[in-house]
């Protein structure tokens, strides 16, 4: 009986003097990441458009009037494709839809934003799919008699939707520059 006691009156005073009242939770962790300031040119490539895109990008040239934007220290791109519209105009859209809709799988979300400029004669629409998808933003662009264009941007890098979430924002708002300027060449 009394090794019974002692036991517990042990167990009693480990567990007292054991357990330290100074634990405190470790903070959580922020992301510390610094984005050059924006500043935008006008495109100097030749082409059926132009649009405003960031200083501090790489364009490469490609056939066909199409374009690839780099962003190197973000390790993406955004490709930029072109097709004159030839009495195909649903079939453009149609398949710049199909491109969008193949994410779903990955996709938590598709969010679409459509874009009208009847002035400048810019319609299109930016689709923001969040989750682990390939492409996390997609556009097209169009007069709706001669031109259309569509962009993805990509990262070279396995999707971690959470991760690439900060770079996705800040190369969101060069899009949204770029659509918002886009003129058409005659």
């Amino acid at each position: 009986m009394r090794n019974f006691f002692l036991f517990y009156l042990l167990s009693f005073l480990f567990f007292i003097f054991s357990c330290n009242s100074d634990f405190l939770p470790k903070p959580k962790a922020y992301l510390s990441l610094e984005y050059p300031e924006k500043e935008y040119q006008n495109l100097a490539i030749e082409r059926p458009y132009t649009f405003d895109i960031q200083q501090n990008t790489k364009i490469i040239d490609e056939p066909n009037n199409w374009l690839k934007i780099q962003y190197p220290n973000l390790k993406a791109s955004l490709d930029i494709t072109y097709k004159p519209i030839e009495n195909n105009l649903q079939e453009l859209l149609v398949d710049a839809e199909k491109l969008v809709f193949k994410h779903a799988v990955k996709a938590e979300q598709i969010i679409p934003k459509d874009f009208l400029n009847y002035e400048k004669r810019v319609f299109g629409s930016l689709y923001e799919i969040t989750g682990n998808a390939a492409s996390n933003l997609q556009f097209h662009a169009t007069d709706s008699t001669h031109h259309f264009i569509k962009g993805a941007l990509y990262f070279y890098a396995k999707p971690h939707y959470d991760s690439i979430l900060p770079a996705v924002e800040y190369i969101k708002k060069d899009i949204l520059q770029l659509i918002e300027t886009i003129e058409w060449k005659k």
